[in-house]
């Protein structure tokens, strides 16, 4: 989708552009439950033949820290003790793209990690994947004073 494409663009109050929508509020949904599903079973779950159903064999993997293709995303997860644990946030979906707000906790790592999953679906399977990744802060860490995930800070030992 062209975002300049004046037939992707409508005027808005003000004459400032808006995207219209052209996709339904059902697939959206439909989208995000196929993220949320697919992340639990392969990161909460570790059942990777099932999670092949949800990964496209020719997925396209932008982050530093993951192989290519969905088997360097299975291989890390293979690799990564069995305390790991994903817990889903904020998710949103637009167009053929969800982006979920997680953590990552159990890694063998001395903090938690805060993440943002961009995932793009194509006929019902997750094709590409991009991340932005922080180690969760504790309240003292926190300039904010609210906490990078949830409603309470993480007790780190």
């Amino acid at each position: 989708m062209d975002l300049l494409d004046p037939k992707t663009l409508i005027e808005q109050d003000g004459g400032l552009p808006e995207r219209k929508k052209t996709m339904s509020q059902t697939q959206q949904k439909k989208n995000k439950a196929l993220v949320l599903e697919a992340f639990d079973t392969l990161f909460n779950k570790r059942d990777y033949e099932a999670a092949e159903r949800y990964w496209s064999p020719h997925y396209i993997q932008h982050s530093a820290h993951i192989g290519p293709g969905r088997e360097g995303l299975f291989n890390l997860i293979k690799n990564i003790l069995p305390s790991l644990k994903y817990e889903p946030g904020t998710i949103v979906a637009e167009e053929d793209f969800v982006i979920v707000h997680g953590r990552f906790s159990g890694l063998g790592a001395p903090v938690n990690w805060i993440a943002a999953d961009i995932v793009r679906i194509q006929d019902g399977i997750l094709v590409e994947h991009w991340d932005v990744i922080q180690d969760e802060a504790t309240e003292e860490q926190s300039k904010s004073g609210a906490p990078m995930f949830g409603k309470t800070f993480p007790a780190y030992k």
